[in-house]
């Protein structure tokens, strides 16, 4: 709105900051941020000038209030130009777009990290000749769905050639406020810049007036524009100063829509109508729409065109609203009737789109009408499918009222519950099923309130509510002197830091922090140490390991939840092998009829422990019984985080097809929860899969999707772990400097003195990454004779691999044999298959005859043998069961420790195999 003859006026510091946006050599987002006719549309427009000269391809579109309710429909319109690459995409990919934008049905709904990683990947293709830029005005009324997927993708941009652009108004919360995307905010004009604008822009205000305008507009350039032609018979000049202090009560927004509403209330009956249908169907403020994409096109209103309240698209011919306002203020001062009425029209313009048809017929109707209520429900059925359960718990529950019929009522009802329940809408799930589940109103005790956040938290992983709930009644007690409940302040104090850890967030860590620094001495030393191992580990994680040791010291003394607490602590400092007995004898004596919350999570403890030491036949076991043991009791996070553990596990050993698939199953339940210890760890387990399958670049995007590059932050638990991926993948992609930046800060923020652990990965980062042979040396001599090496062989393995592709690439083959002998054996008898047999190609490169995997000592069992004969023929798990009187569970248990030993990752390798076991000779 500033803009007068190329030049925006009074912007200066907005627009060197766009241009070093735009002239950015990496890919990467922003968000202007400002309310309503600051001039966010007029900025975005200079960048796409801007970005037009630097050669970038150009998509723009606008996010519009009516069809914020439509799953993906944003996302539709973000990507329509680029559709035309998927002919290129992997059939993965493209399966994800046909399931989400409605072609297939056939297949379940991805979950958002694989859509995610779909659309990044059909943004790479789009740059294969050219540099992008996404520019998405009003970003603020895109689908929840959508937003979440542009939110994702903002966060992925570095290194590549997209860039992305989006509006926010100031004043409308969205999905894009936690997207962590850096924002650029849009303030007033300054007051020199908004009088040059008005003076250029309005040069026969005479003084009285523009002075009122000023005062009136306060920097607000829609303002400027819109207030003086109406400042005789609108109300706002010199001469009705009798309304101006009315007139300075209203806000900014409320004063254009009065400007506006005036104007509309002029304009005949039939033009009126045509505003609204348009407005209701969603028709953009600016930006043409695409040839494919249905919209009501308004017609013979050519009268509010000339009352400045629509202008003509340049490209389309159509008539499209001038600002948002505009289409609000028509929608505000239609009656209820003429509202239906619009949307009774509408309904038949789209009658061949399921959705939005039903959405439209929903507020046609007042009264029980079963055909609609039928159309809402299958519209329902449909946007569920593709992942919309928000949208669809809305319709069933307008299917329900319009229902005339009281079973089809309940029928619905029901169906709604449970699609809400399955879209973490807790607080609507319990409205909607009026039964007793637990309910978040005032307590009487801390007991109370801590049973109830314990049910929320373990049983449907609302993080968010529960630590609302704890944080009130902690306050509660704190406050009110006059009670002790020192025991439940306790308990309620340790729940809440478990509440914050699996939530991850930064806001909520610090609420709790504050929350326990107001309590004083009244907060357990347990508790204490409890806050520093799951809150701020790398700070202070150079003294944990000897407060740990110290507290261990009295194990008879520790009831079993603290003996889990302290288990994770230990976990965190790569110190819980030497506790690993205390943990065993709990989860025995505490299993049946004890403390069965913890034993879930000392197993899964447990499971970890074995992982770390090569042990992972063991830790198979472990994690299921902690998976099984989870289920039967209906802890739901804790099933989650051991289907996530299991997860890593399989990405490690090569079982991809399960890694994805578990790592898909407990993104769909966390990302929507907010769980992002868990969302983290999923991040974690697709960055280990494709390491695993040597797709370098998904690793890559995987990994800085945890941390960025040269940055562990505070309360993201993953990102010390995630070391060693980010820098392989950031090298194997030639990211050499990204890879190198990471390596130096994980010393910097000296993660060596946290545990050993960290220490090994944190020089095999400086060795991988050293530009100097004889750095690289160095470090890896460190990590060789590192006394803890052996008690993370996975690691040590890994680090050996990259230095002996090294000393091979440097002339040195007699030094990388060694090496990658090492490193092959090891991965070899953890059963890490793809990694050994890469070890095995560089031994070849380096002068070693072929070999195959080491023999294994131990031969199948009969029983494994059985099982592997039964499914070498095709016979599912579920047949297998039946055959041998095994759960289907445990056949597949059996399997995927019988992979390891034949040295194969999947069934179809299984007759081969078979035939060149140690133990053939026994069939």
């Amino acid at each position: 709105m500033e803009r007068l003859d190329g030049t925006v006026i009074g912007r200066e510091d907005e627009l060197a900051a766009l241009a070093a946006f735009v002239r950015a050599a990496d890919g990467r987002s922003l968000a202007l941020k400002g309310e309503a006719g600051v001039g966010k549309s007029t900025l975005v427009d200079h960048a796409a000038r801007l970005a037009a000269r630097e050669g970038h391809d150009l998509v723009r579109v606008t996010g519009v209030e009516a069809e914020s309710q439509l799953p993906y429909s944003g996302l539709h319109q973000c990507l329509l130009p680029l559709l035309g690459h998927l002919a290129q995409q992997e059939a993965r990919h493209r399966g994800v777009f046909e399931v989400v934008f409605g072609l297939s049905s056939a297949k379940p709904p991805p979950s958002a990290m694989a859509l995610g990683i779909a659309v990044l990947d059909l943004l790479s293709l789009a740059t294969a000749r050219g540099p992008l830029m996404l520019l998405v005005d009003d970003a603020q009324w895109l689908d929840d769905a959508s937003a979440e997927i542009c939110g994702f993708v903002a966060r992925r941009l570095s290194g590549s050639a997209v860039k992305l652009l989006i509006t926010l108004r100031s004043d409308v919360p969205s999905r894009f406020d936690s997207a962590a995307m850096p924002v650029l905010s849009v303030g007033e004009l300054p007051a020199d810049a908004a009088r040059q604008f008005l003076e250029r822009r309005r040069p026969h205000l005479d003084e009285p007036d523009r002075e009122v305008v000023l005062e009136q507009a306060r920097g607000n350039p829609l303002a400027l524009l819109e207030l003086p032609p109406y400042g005789t018979d609108g109300g706002l000049g010199h001469r009705a100063a009798a309304r101006a202090p009315s007139v300075r009560a209203m806000s900014l927004p409320r004063r254009l829509q009065d400007i506006y509403g005036t104007r509309i209330k002029r304009l005949g009956a039939g033009v009126r109508e045509q505003l609204l249908r348009g407005a209701l169907d969603g028709a953009a403020a600016a930006g043409p729409g695409h040839a494919d994409e249905q919209r009501y096109r308004m017609r013979d209103v050519t009268e509010a065109v000339t009352s400045g309240l629509l202008i003509v698209d340049p490209i389309t011919g159509d008539f499209i609203f001038r600002h948002p306002l505009v289409r609000s203020t028509v929608v505000q001062l239609a009656t209820p009737n003429q509202r239906r009425a619009a949307h009774s029209e509408l309904a038949r313009v789209h009658e061949a789109n399921l959705e939005r048809r039903a959405a439209h017929l929903a507020a046609s109707v007042v009264d029980p009408d079963e055909q609609v209520a039928a159309a809402l429900e299958a519209a329902a059925r449909s946007v569920s499918r593709r992942g919309g359960a928000a949208a669809a718990v809305s319709w069933l529950t307008r299917a329900a009222e319009l229902s005339e019929h009281t079973a089809d009522r309940g029928r619905r009802l029901d169906e709604a519950t449970h699609l809400a329940g399955q879209a973490a809408l807790l607080d609507e799930a319990e409205k909607l099923a009026q039964r007793s589940a637990p309910h978040f109103g005032m307590a009487d005790s801390l007991a109370t309130a801590v049973t109830s956040a314990c049910s929320r938290f373990y049983q449907e992983g609302d993080v968010r509510a529960a630590h609302r709930r704890l944080t009130a009644a902690i306050e509660e007690l704190r406050d009110d002197t006059g009670r002790s409940d020192t025991g439940m302040l306790t308990h309620a104090v340790d729940t809440l830091l478990a509440v914050a850890q699996y939530a991850s967030d930064p806001v909520l860590w610090r609420r709790t922090e504050e929350l326990l620094d107001s309590l004083g001495d009244r907060v357990h030393p347990l508790s204490a140490l409890y806050r520093d191992a799951w809150g701020d580990f790398v700070r202070h994680g150079a003294e944990l390991r000897e407060r740990i040791e110290r507290a261990f010291a009295d194990v008879a003394e520790l009831a079993a939840w603290d003996v889990s607490r302290l288990g994770v602590s230990a976990l965190l400092v790569d110190s819980l092998e030497q506790y690993r007995p205390y943990l065993r004898q709990a989860v025995a004596r505490e299993r049946e009829s004890g403390a069965v919350s913890s034993v879930m999570t000392m197993l899964r403890l447990i499971m970890m422990d074995q992982m770390s030491s090569g042990a992972w036949d063991e830790a198979e076991e472990s994690g299921r019984r902690a998976l099984d043991l989870a289920l039967t009791r209906g802890f739901t996070l804790f099933a989650q985080h051991s289907r996530a553990c299991l997860g890593m596990l399989a990405a490690r050993r090569g079982q991809l097809d399960r890694a994805r698939e578990l790592q898909a199953v407990v993104d769909a339940w966390a990302r929507p929860r907010g769980v992002k210890f868990l969302t983290q760890t999923t991040e974690a387990i697709g960055a280990a899969a494709a390491l695993t399958e040597g797709d370098y670049e998904a690793a890559y995007l995987y990994a800085i999707g945890i941390t960025p590059p040269g940055s562990f932050e505070t309360y993201t638990h993953q990102a010390s772990r995630s070391l060693l991926d980010l820098v392989e993948a950031a090298m194997a992609t030639g990211r050499r400097e990204h890879a190198r930046r990471h390596a130096l800060a994980a010393r910097e923020a000296g993660l060596p003195e946290v545990s050993p652990r960290l220490a090994l990965m944190t020089y095999g980062a400086l060795s991988i990454t050293s530009a100097d042979g004889a750095e690289a040396d160095a470090m890896y001599a460190r990590v060789a004779a590192h006394p803890a090496t052996p008690s993370f062989p996975f690691e040590f393995a890994r680090i050996g691999l990259a230095h002996g592709i090294r000393l091979r690439q440097r002339h040195s083959p007699q030094r990388a044999r060694e090496v990658l002998m090492r490193a092959g054996d090891t991965f070899d008898r953890l059963g890490a298959m793809p990694w050994a047999e890469r070890a095995r190609g560089e031994l070849r490169a380096a002068g070693v005859s072929a070999r195959g995997p080491a023999s294994h000592t131990t031969p199948l069992s009969p029983q494994e043998r059985q099982i592997a004969n039964l499914a070498a023929s095709g016979l599912t798990n579920r047949e297998i069961g039946a055959r041998t009187h095994l759960s289907p569970r445990t056949v597949s248990s059996h399997l995927y420790r019988i992979f390891p030993k034949l040295g194969i990752t999947s069934r179809a390798a299984l007759r081969d195999a078979l035939g060149h076991s140690p133990d053939a000779s026994q069939t």
